[in-house]
């Protein structure tokens, strides 16, 4: 019985999925470290577009790329900025309740898109723009 675990221990299929998820398991640890840290995410969001700003100038081309880019940061901006429940939808006309009960929490203002995911989705984007 060794002898079969020692072969799919070897197997190329066994060592990719191993590697796999060490290399998922090491992504997800820096970006829960990297949570509390707001600031830092955002100049480095600005920094990432300034450089491919002027990487697209100096190229003089990727202008259908940035163009398809900018819509999509746009719609991400868009879901970062509005609120998850539209009160004219839902016709909350008297505005946020106070709660009511011990577990009811009190959450004027509840974004659409998280501030974490927003970034997570732009940054991710250098992944599939790299040349």
């Amino acid at each position: 019985m060794d002898a079969a675990l020692a072969g799919d221990e070897i197997s190329p299929a066994n060592a990719i999925s191993r590697w796999s998820y060490t290399v998922t398991q090491r992504y997800q640890h820096l970006l829960d470290k990297s949570t509390p840290h707001v600031l830092n995410r955002w100049i480095s969001f600005i920094v990432i577009a300034f450089i491919y700003a002027v990487r697209v100038y100096f190229l003089q081309g990727f202008y259908i790329v940035s163009y398809g880019l900018g819509i999509y940061i746009l719609n991400l901006l868009i879901g970062f900025l509005s609120p998850q429940v539209d009160p004219e939808i839902h016709d909350i006309s008297d505005g946020p309740t106070l709660p009511t009960r011990g577990s009811d929490e009190f959450r004027p203002f509840v974004r659409r898109l998280p501030e974490f995911k927003f970034c997570y989705f732009t940054e991710n984007i250098g992944n599939l723009i790299r040349v």
